[in-house]
Protein backbone atom coordinates (compact mmCIF):
# COMPACT_ATOMS: atom_id res chain seq x y z
CA UNK A 1 0.00 0.00 0.00
CA UNK A 2 2.98 2.14 0.80
CA UNK A 3 4.00 2.30 -2.72
CA UNK A 4 0.31 2.87 -3.78
CA UNK A 5 0.45 6.48 -1.73
CA UNK A 6 3.40 6.97 -2.81
CA UNK A 7 2.88 6.77 -6.52
CA UNK A 8 0.13 9.17 -6.07
CA UNK A 9 2.28 11.73 -4.70
CA UNK A 10 5.37 11.03 -7.22
CA UNK A 11 2.83 11.49 -9.97
CA UNK A 12 1.76 14.87 -8.60
CA UNK A 13 5.40 15.88 -8.25
CA UNK A 14 6.12 15.06 -11.68
CA UNK A 15 3.34 17.20 -12.92
CA UNK A 16 3.89 20.17 -10.81
CA UNK A 17 7.77 20.32 -11.69
CA UNK A 18 6.10 20.02 -15.50
CA UNK A 19 3.73 23.16 -15.32
CA UNK A 20 7.00 25.48 -13.09
CA UNK A 21 8.95 24.48 -16.00
CA UNK A 22 6.42 25.81 -18.25
CA UNK A 23 5.49 28.87 -16.42
CA UNK A 24 9.14 29.87 -15.36
CA UNK A 25 10.91 29.47 -18.79
CA UNK A 26 7.58 28.72 -21.58
CA UNK A 27 8.37 27.02 -24.42
CA UNK A 28 11.83 26.89 -24.20
CA UNK A 29 11.35 25.34 -20.68
CA UNK A 30 9.31 22.35 -22.37
CA UNK A 31 12.32 21.62 -24.80
CA UNK A 32 14.51 21.70 -21.84
CA UNK A 33 11.64 19.14 -20.54
CA UNK A 34 12.10 16.95 -23.19
CA UNK A 35 15.52 16.33 -22.92
CA UNK A 36 15.56 16.01 -19.23
CA UNK A 37 12.55 13.54 -19.53
CA UNK A 38 13.94 11.21 -22.05
CA UNK A 39 16.97 10.37 -19.78
CA UNK A 40 15.63 10.25 -16.73
CA UNK A 41 12.70 7.81 -17.92
CA UNK A 42 15.46 5.57 -19.48
CA UNK A 43 17.19 5.58 -15.95
CA UNK A 44 14.10 5.15 -14.35
CA UNK A 45 12.83 1.99 -15.93
CA UNK A 46 15.53 -0.15 -14.69
CA UNK A 47 13.97 -0.01 -11.35
CA UNK A 48 11.04 -2.74 -10.95
CA UNK A 49 8.45 -2.25 -8.15
CA UNK A 50 5.33 -3.71 -7.61
CA UNK A 51 1.59 -2.07 -6.67
CA UNK A 52 -1.16 -3.32 -5.63
CA UNK A 53 -2.72 -5.92 -5.29
CA UNK A 54 0.06 -7.99 -7.47
CA UNK A 55 1.49 -6.11 -10.22
CA UNK A 56 4.86 -5.74 -11.17
CA UNK A 57 5.86 -2.47 -13.38
CA UNK A 58 8.82 -0.50 -13.83
CA UNK A 59 9.14 3.31 -13.02
CA UNK A 60 9.59 6.01 -15.74
CA UNK A 61 6.09 5.86 -17.19
CA UNK A 62 4.81 9.08 -15.55
CA UNK A 63 7.82 10.77 -17.03
CA UNK A 64 7.40 8.92 -19.89
CA UNK A 65 4.01 10.33 -20.72
CA UNK A 66 4.72 14.01 -19.85
CA UNK A 67 6.55 13.58 -22.72
CA UNK A 68 3.33 13.25 -24.91
CA UNK A 69 1.44 15.92 -22.65
CA UNK A 70 4.67 18.26 -24.24
CA UNK A 71 4.49 17.35 -27.76
CA UNK A 72 0.58 17.86 -27.95
CA UNK A 73 1.16 21.30 -26.14
CA UNK A 74 3.78 22.36 -28.55
CA UNK A 75 1.14 21.24 -31.15
CA UNK A 76 -1.41 23.07 -29.59
CA UNK A 77 -0.05 26.57 -28.71
CA UNK A 78 3.20 26.84 -31.46
CA UNK A 79 1.88 24.10 -34.06
CA UNK A 80 2.90 20.97 -35.68
CA UNK A 81 6.73 21.70 -36.84
CA UNK A 82 7.60 22.98 -33.60
CA UNK A 83 6.46 19.52 -31.80
CA UNK A 84 8.33 17.78 -34.83
CA UNK A 85 11.59 19.40 -33.52
CA UNK A 86 11.13 19.08 -29.48
CA UNK A 87 10.69 15.31 -30.72
CA UNK A 88 13.89 15.04 -32.94
CA UNK A 89 15.42 16.90 -30.17
CA UNK A 90 14.68 13.88 -27.48
CA UNK A 91 15.87 11.95 -29.61
CA UNK A 92 18.85 13.23 -30.18
CA UNK A 93 19.60 13.55 -26.62
CA UNK A 94 18.42 10.23 -26.11
CA UNK A 95 20.74 8.92 -28.46
CA UNK A 96 23.70 10.99 -27.30
CA UNK A 97 23.34 10.06 -23.92
CA UNK A 98 23.48 6.19 -24.77
CA UNK A 99 26.89 6.66 -26.69
CA UNK A 100 28.42 8.88 -24.49
CA UNK A 101 27.46 6.58 -21.40
CA UNK A 102 28.33 3.63 -23.37
CA UNK A 103 31.74 4.92 -23.95
CA UNK A 104 32.04 5.82 -20.06
CA UNK A 105 31.67 2.48 -19.64
CA UNK A 106 34.15 1.54 -21.75
CA UNK A 107 37.51 3.05 -19.54
CA UNK A 108 38.91 1.12 -16.93
CA UNK A 109 38.24 2.08 -13.47
CA UNK A 110 41.27 3.04 -11.40
CA UNK A 111 40.52 0.52 -7.30
CA UNK A 112 39.67 3.79 -5.56
CA UNK A 113 36.34 4.06 -7.77
CA UNK A 114 33.31 3.48 -6.03
CA UNK A 115 31.39 4.51 -9.15
CA UNK A 116 32.04 2.12 -11.73
CA UNK A 117 29.30 -0.68 -10.96
CA UNK A 118 26.34 2.05 -10.01
CA UNK A 119 27.11 3.17 -13.53
CA UNK A 120 27.16 -0.07 -15.29
CA UNK A 121 24.27 -1.39 -13.50
CA UNK A 122 22.15 1.89 -14.37
CA UNK A 123 23.36 2.30 -18.07
CA UNK A 124 25.06 -0.66 -19.18
CA UNK A 125 21.78 -1.51 -20.86
CA UNK A 126 22.29 -4.07 -23.85
CA UNK A 127 22.39 -2.71 -27.32
CA UNK A 128 18.50 -4.60 -27.54
CA UNK A 129 17.04 -2.51 -24.66
CA UNK A 130 18.75 0.56 -26.39
CA UNK A 131 17.20 -0.23 -29.26
CA UNK A 132 14.01 -0.75 -28.02
CA UNK A 133 14.04 2.71 -26.35
CA UNK A 134 15.33 4.72 -29.27
CA UNK A 135 12.87 2.95 -31.59
CA UNK A 136 9.72 3.31 -29.69
CA UNK A 137 10.61 6.83 -28.67
CA UNK A 138 11.35 7.93 -32.49
CA UNK A 139 8.46 6.26 -33.85
CA UNK A 140 5.86 6.74 -30.97
CA UNK A 141 6.26 10.37 -31.15
CA UNK A 142 6.08 11.21 -34.63
CA UNK A 143 2.37 9.50 -34.47
CA UNK A 144 1.60 11.05 -31.80
CA UNK A 145 2.16 14.48 -33.13
CA UNK A 146 0.51 13.42 -36.55
CA UNK A 147 -2.48 12.08 -34.91
CA UNK A 148 -3.00 14.98 -32.66
CA UNK A 149 -2.64 17.64 -35.98
CA UNK A 150 -5.12 15.22 -37.63
CA UNK A 151 -7.93 15.16 -34.86
CA UNK A 152 -7.91 19.16 -34.35
CA UNK A 153 -8.54 19.28 -38.11
CA UNK A 154 -10.76 17.06 -38.14
CA UNK A 155 -12.88 18.83 -35.16
CA UNK A 156 -11.70 22.26 -37.02
CA UNK A 157 -12.01 24.24 -33.58
CA UNK A 158 -10.14 25.06 -30.99
CA UNK A 159 -12.49 22.71 -28.25
CA UNK A 160 -12.09 18.98 -27.57
CA UNK A 161 -8.54 19.39 -26.00
CA UNK A 162 -8.92 16.24 -23.86
CA UNK A 163 -10.46 14.53 -27.00
CA UNK A 164 -7.21 15.26 -29.36
CA UNK A 165 -5.13 14.97 -26.13
CA UNK A 166 -5.94 11.73 -25.00
CA UNK A 167 -6.69 10.20 -28.35
CA UNK A 168 -3.14 10.49 -29.94
CA UNK A 169 -1.25 9.91 -26.61
CA UNK A 170 -3.44 6.72 -25.55
CA UNK A 171 -2.99 5.40 -29.55
CA UNK A 172 0.25 6.59 -29.63
CA UNK A 173 1.43 5.07 -26.36
CA UNK A 174 0.17 1.58 -27.16
CA UNK A 175 2.49 1.18 -29.93
CA UNK A 176 5.13 2.83 -28.05
CA UNK A 177 4.61 0.12 -25.73
CA UNK A 178 4.11 -2.43 -28.47
CA UNK A 179 7.41 -1.67 -30.15
CA UNK A 180 9.59 -1.69 -26.95
CA UNK A 181 8.17 -4.69 -25.60
CA UNK A 182 8.66 -6.50 -29.21
CA UNK A 183 11.94 -5.56 -29.43
CA UNK A 184 13.21 -5.85 -26.14
CA UNK A 185 10.97 -8.87 -24.73
CA UNK A 186 10.11 -11.02 -27.46
CA UNK A 187 11.66 -14.45 -26.81
CA UNK A 188 13.36 -13.95 -23.60
CA UNK A 189 9.98 -14.49 -22.01
CA UNK A 190 7.03 -16.89 -21.92
CA UNK A 191 4.05 -15.93 -24.48
CA UNK A 192 2.03 -14.71 -20.95
CA UNK A 193 4.55 -13.18 -19.29
CA UNK A 194 5.42 -10.88 -22.34
CA UNK A 195 1.66 -10.02 -22.75
CA UNK A 196 0.93 -9.51 -19.03
CA UNK A 197 3.95 -7.11 -19.64
CA UNK A 198 2.55 -5.30 -22.03
CA UNK A 199 -0.91 -5.32 -20.98
CA UNK A 200 0.39 -3.84 -17.63
CA UNK A 201 2.98 -1.16 -18.95
CA UNK A 202 0.01 -0.24 -21.36
CA UNK A 203 -2.41 0.36 -18.58
CA UNK A 204 -0.08 1.91 -16.21
CA UNK A 205 0.17 4.80 -19.33
CA UNK A 206 -3.34 4.93 -19.87
CA UNK A 207 -4.33 6.10 -16.23
CA UNK A 208 -1.71 8.19 -16.07
CA UNK A 209 -2.43 9.97 -19.78
CA UNK A 210 -6.10 10.68 -17.98
CA UNK A 211 -4.20 12.25 -15.27
CA UNK A 212 -2.56 14.30 -17.00
CA UNK A 213 -5.39 15.91 -19.07
CA UNK A 214 -6.25 18.91 -16.44
CA UNK A 215 -2.38 19.16 -16.46
CA UNK A 216 -2.64 20.07 -20.04
CA UNK A 217 -5.39 22.25 -19.78
CA UNK A 218 -3.42 24.07 -16.66
CA UNK A 219 -0.45 24.63 -18.96
CA UNK A 220 -2.27 25.72 -22.34
CA UNK A 221 -3.65 28.62 -19.86
CA UNK A 222 -0.14 30.17 -19.38
CA UNK A 223 0.32 33.02 -21.83
CA UNK A 224 4.03 34.21 -22.87
CA UNK A 225 4.78 37.43 -25.15
CA UNK A 226 6.02 34.66 -27.51
CA UNK A 227 2.51 33.33 -28.12
CA UNK A 228 1.89 35.87 -29.90
CA UNK A 229 3.82 34.92 -32.84
CA UNK A 230 1.97 31.72 -34.12
CA UNK A 231 -1.28 34.18 -34.11
CA UNK A 232 -0.04 36.42 -36.53
CA UNK A 233 1.89 33.31 -39.01
CA UNK A 234 -0.72 31.45 -41.49
CA UNK A 235 -2.06 28.47 -39.89
CA UNK A 236 -1.32 25.12 -41.22
CA UNK A 237 -3.95 23.99 -43.87
CA UNK A 238 -7.21 23.40 -42.39
CA UNK A 239 -6.17 24.52 -38.46
CA UNK A 240 -7.62 27.54 -37.26
CA UNK A 241 -5.04 29.73 -35.18
CA UNK A 242 -5.06 28.53 -31.13
CA UNK A 243 -7.45 31.11 -29.46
Amino acid sequence: MFNLVWGVFFVLVNFIFYLFCYRQFGKKGLYAWVGIATVIANIQVAKTIAMPPHIVMTLGNTMYVTLYLTSDLLNEKYGRAEARNAVWFGFFTLLMTTVIMQMVLVFEPDGSDLAHDALKAIFGLMPRLALASLTAYFVSQFLDVRLYSWIRNYYGSARQLWIRSNGSTMISSFVDTLIFCTIAFAGRYEWGVWLEILLTTYIVKFVLTAAGTPVLYIARSFWFAEDELPLRQAPEAGQPPYK
